[in-house]
């Protein structure tokens, strides 16, 4: 198996390290990241700007190819012109694993997330992915144990195929001890409900305002049972799987004839 490993806090965050840590022994494994941190990047693109890129190894096991763009630029680049470049036209990566994040990308934050959208990105191009993020707080991380228990449902769900043009979107729950137990696995949906986040107003010494965004961003308006925030918060690993057709075929009729 051949794999693009990416994520959106950069090639040499610990996410990222320890993913590949997990997943090394799964097949070939090239990694194509951003140079320094795109969180909440969404799936933004570079049209304006060359995309610079260097041979890094972050670690004596994981090298890679550092780009200076966004995480969607790094697979865009990676299979349009790295992975031929590197194995011949027509060549694709079996999957493209995207992370593992630093903070949950659950709920509306699945559409902010550059994790996500690296993930979006290869499905779009007709390569199936999964996108892996780790929820934080209450205590340091452990990145090892939650890099294998991302492995743990990375292979629960490569059990099955899937589909060119699929995302599958896996979040692990808060992991601080090495011999965290394995938490149980939830296929769920995306909690819609708006975050419960703001800006503070601000002073700066020149007299001018400037608002400062506050919020966890794992607080919403609600939660609705049965979505990935409640199982996340519960302690499950979340798998949501998510597609990019933005289309609501619920209403499309509803408009043809509104339209006519």
């Amino acid at each position: 198996m051949r794999i693009l490993l990416t994520n959106d806090d950069g090639i040499h965050a610990p996410g990222i390290e320890a993913l590949h840590a997990a997943i090394r022994d799964m097949g070939e494994v090239i990694t194509v990241a951003p140079a320094d941190v795109q969180s909440a990047t969404s799936h933004g693109i570079t049209f304006h700007t060359p995309l610079m890129i260097q041979e890094v190894s972050p670690n004596e096991h994981m090298r890679g190819y550092a780009v200076e763009g966004r995480p969607a630029d790094c697979v865009k680049l990676g299979l349009r012109r790295l992975w031929p470049d590197l194995f011949g036209a027509g060549s694709r990566p079996d999957v493209v694993i995207s992370g593992m994040n630093s903070g949950a990308n659950v709920g509306i934050n699945v559409i902010y997330s550059g994790t996500v959208g690296a993930a979006v990105e290869a499905a779009f191009l007709g390569v199936p992915a999964i996108a892996v993020s780790l929820h934080m707080g209450g205590g340091v991380p452990h990145w090892r144990r939650a890099a294998e228990i991302a492995r743990h449902a990375i292979d629960r769900v490569l059990k099955h195929r899937i589909d060119p043009h699929n995302v599958i979107n896996i979040n692990v729950p808060r992991t601080h001890a090495a011999d965290a137990p394995l938490p149980k696995i939830k296929v769920v949906t995306m909690n819609t409900a708006a975050g419960i986040d703001n800006y503070e107003r601000r002073v700066a010494p020149d007299g001018r305002p400037y608002y400062w965004p506050n919020g966890n961003g794992m607080e919403f308006f609600h939660t609705k049972e049965g979505t990935d925030v409640e199982a996340l918060n519960e302690r499950f690993i979340t798998v949501t799987p998510i597609q990019y057709d933005l289309t609501d075929y619920h209403r499309i009729d509803e408009w043809r004839r509104r339209l006519a």
